[in-house]
This record gives structure tokens, C-alpha cells and sequence, in this order.
């Protein structure tokens, strides 16, 4: 889909900013222990309850983080999301099957999982920001979103250095590196600094953002998991720029990787995270954190503990023009 016309109407970017003040969400209408995704995702654990109370459990806490955004200036765009005929247990995270960019481009990615390619409603997604008064002007597929024999599960993958043109991305089953290199030229990046990991069960990080995550001043890295002629590759790339935070293997897994810079309708700097990841972060942290934005904490534990993924996995970036 591309109108031409429209993309000319609109000024270019004097800069890619790097944080952004609007996200699209979509509310857990399945949400549940997804069987699927476990098998390479070690954060996913089953809680003593039903799926029905896991459900209003979770649309609890997804209300309660879009009125904590809104309350602090960020533009929220809840997509028109509705239960259909098959499950999408996982449909709470959507920055792990698209991404957009300040000319107008919507990318869709395909993923790992055949339960989570439910998940891609273009039509649903494109009108829900339109309705907010996003353009859209172009929507490009990465890859084979039906029947993918490689998978780039976007952001979840892709930690992206706007400011610098670089992605960082811990290669793995969702993570193919023919993929990333063709998203990173037609996207624009200039370098992508790969690597590979093993967490202490021998395993490799399923996901990029629940190991680290790049601010537009900062850094945070579970940078013990990296291989060690890989480590010295990626912190010297990420030291140039950034003040970068080593967190360990046991703060990863309260999900202090994954952690989010956004900007208020004031441009005032927020890092949203987890209760859990808050409370994981040293006070030495947080106040390296602090010097790059406003700590906020959201209580999400149960999604967190079920999905496997956090507050970072929730949000998908919203950098299209208006």
C-alpha cells in the first residue's frame, strides 16, 4: 500500500528522534500460558490459576498501564483488537510483528510461532491509527509472513539505535541474519552488530529486549550471556554514546532488559519498566537511569510471568507522521 503523493505532502525528518511519545497497544482479549512460545522462551512460567482468571488478570494490569501512560503524556493508540475463531495468546505483545518509521512506513515481520502469525491484522492496525490522525503511507513485508522458513520478530529482536543508524540483535531461532540485514537496508540503519548469546541453562536469549535495551543516552546489557570476544565488540560500539548499565544474568530474568525511552506530550524524558524490573535495579542504577528520564514502574506480573515477556514487550514504538 503506497501513496506517493501523500509522502511528498510530508517533510522529511531533520533527524530519526530516538524515542518517540506515542505507542500502539493491544488489550489481552486471549491472553493465556502459550505453550508454543515456550519451548524457547525460559521467562514464561504457569501460575495457579484458570485461564479466565489469568485473563482478567491481565486486562487489569493492561488498563492500568494505559491510564499510567496517558497520565504521564504519552499518546496511547489501543488497537481495535477482538477475539476471533483462533486463540492469539500472545497478542499483548505486538512490537514483535511490527514497526514503523517517521516517513510513514509500516513494517510486518514474520514470526516464529504459527499462534502468534494470528496475530498480524494490517487492517485492524492501519485503521486504528488512522483514526488517530496517523498517516500511513506505505506497508512493507519483511520476509514470508504465512509460511516464513526464517523469522525477525522486529523490536522484540531489533534493538534500534536511531540516533546512530545501528541495530544491535542477539541472534537465535527468531532472529535470521539474511532477514535483519535486508530490513536494516531498506529501513535505512548503516550498522548491525550481531552476537551471539548462552544463558546458564545453555540456551540462547530467545529475544534481544529482554537483555538489553538502547536510550537515546543510555544502555542497559545483560552483557555476562554475550560470548566473551563478542562482549568486547558490543559494549566498545555501545560505549561510544552511551552510558551503559551491566546488569547480571539474575536481573535479566526479572526483566530489567526490558525497559522502554519514551517522551511525554511535554518532551520530557520516561523510562517505563516493570515493577519487577524496578525493584531488580540496583540503587546505583537508578540513578544512572535517572539522569536520562523519569523512572516509571508498572505493575504487569502476571503477564510478565505467564507471557514470558514485560513492559517493553507491550509497546510498539508509533514514529509515523501526523
Amino acid at each position: 500500500m503506497v501513496a506517493p503523493a501523500l509522502r511528498d505532502m510530508i517533510p522529511a525528518p531533520k533527524e530519526y528522534v530516538h524515542s518517540t511519545n506515542a505507542v500502539v497497544m493491544v488489550p489481552p482479549v486471549d491472553f493465556k500460558f502459550n505453550a508454543e512460545t515456550s519451548a524457547d522462551n525460559e521467562f514464561q512460567k504457569k501460575l495457579a490459576l484458570t485461564d479466565e482468571q489469568v485473563r482478567q488478570q491481565a486486562l487489569l494490569e493492561f488498563n492500568g498501564m494505559v491510564e499510567l501512560l496517558r497520565r504521564h503524556g504519552v499518546n496511547v493508540t489501543v488497537m481495535n483488537y477482538e477475539q476471533g475463531k483462533d486463540e492469539t495468546p500472545d497478542a499483548v505483545f505486538p512490537n514483535n510483528w511490527f514497526s514503523t518509521s517517521p516517513t510513514g512506513d509500516v513494517y510486518l515481520f514474520p514470526m516464529a510461532c504459527e499462534n502468534r502469525r494470528r496475530e498480524v491484522r494490517t487492517r485492524q492496525l492501519v485503521s486504528s491509527l488512522v483514526a488517530q490522525g496517523f498517516n500511513v503511507l506505505n506497508v512493507q513485508e519483511i520476509g514470508d509472513l504465512k509460511a516464513p522458513q526464517s523469522f525477525l520478530e522486529s523490536t522484540g529482536v531489533m534493538i534500534m539505535d536511531h540516533i546512530n543508524a545501528t541495530i544491535y540483535a542477539a541472534l537465535s531461532v527468531r532472529c535470521d541474519r539474511e532477514l535483519l540485514q535486508q530490513f536494516a537496508d531498506e529501513a535505512g540503519f548503516s550498522d548491525v552488530v550481531f552476537f551471539d548469546t548462552k544463558m546458564a541453562s545453555g540456551q540462547a536469549v530467545y529475544h534481544s529486549n529482554v537483555m538489553m535495551a538502547v536510550g537515546e543516552g543510555f544502555a542497559v546489557i545483560c552483557d555476562e550471556i554475550i560470548e566473551e570476544f563478542e562482549r568486547r565488540r558490543v559494549l566498545s560500539s555501545l560505549q561510544k554514546t552511551k552510558d551503559v548499565v551491566s546488569i547480571t544474568e539474575e536481573q535479566m530474568n526479572h526483566f530489567c532488559g526490558n525497559i522502554l525511552q519514551l517522551r511525554n506530550d511535554k518532551n520530557e524524558k520516561l523510562i517505563v519498566m516493570s515493577m519487577s524490573a524496578y525493584n531488580a535495579f540496583t540503587k546505583e542504577q537508578k540513578d544512572v537511569l535517572r539522569h536520562h528520564g523519569q523512572l516509571i514502574p508498572i505493575d504487569v506480573s502476571t503477564i510478565e510471568t505467564i507471557g514470558g515477556g514485560s513492559v517493553r514487550c507491550m509497546l510498539a514504538e508509533n514514529f509515523l507522521p501526523r
